[in-house]
């Protein structure tokens, strides 16, 4: 049996992405990807697991701070059962750790808003760069501040493929000096 996949048309980006938010054009994908997979998935808000599954589908760099390819297949594998509706539920939940209020899109505007979680990491990811002097949160900035937020639906995931946080800070520091 077929089942259709639903159509999401292209729309602007709400929230922390619009102009001059500070994100670099790698990530505008990622937000874009991350929107597309809010809205397949019948989400409301944008939370930090599409961010993540986003991140680690279009940044080769960010699947470089794993501990290899078999760790990011288990972290994907768990992220695409949620997305099919199986493993990790959160369905009708707004992420938050208390960092922020929800960032809506707007009443009736057909678009997903922000998890306050999802925000708050967009926010940090961004004066994360700053602090290194770059204009623009990349893809490693974006993840740092994923695995930081210990209440995250992104490090639920992380926890449940086995990946610790602290770990992949280390790695994600050392390959943000690299660059």
């Amino acid at each position: 049996m077929h089942f259709p996949v639903p159509r999401v048309p292209r729309q602007p980006a709400p929230g922390p992405t619009g102009s001059g938010a500070g994100l670099s054009q790698e990530l505008a994908p990622v937000v874009a990807g991350a929107r597309r997979r809010a809205l397949r998935d019948g989400d409301h808000l944008i939370d930090t697991a599409h961010l993540l599954h986003s991140l680690l589908e279009s940044d080769p760099e960010v699947r470089v701070a794993f501990d290899g390819p078999d760790q990011v297949a288990r972290v994907l594998g768990y992220l695409v059962q949620r997305s099919i509706g199986y493993g990790l539920r959160w369905q009708a939940a707004v992420e938050s750790s208390g960092a922020a209020p929800v960032v809506p899109a707007g009443r009736g505007s057909g678009r997903t808003g922000w998890s306050p979680s999802a925000a708050a990491a967009v926010l940090r990811a961004r004066e994360r760069a700053a602090g290194r002097g770059v204009p623009h949160a990349g893809g490693l900035d974006l993840l740092a501040e994923l695995a930081a937020d210990r209440d995250s639906r992104a490090v639920e995931v992380l926890a449940h493929a086995g990946v610790d946080p602290g770990r992949l800070a280390g790695r994600i520091g050392e390959l943000s000096q690299q660059v």
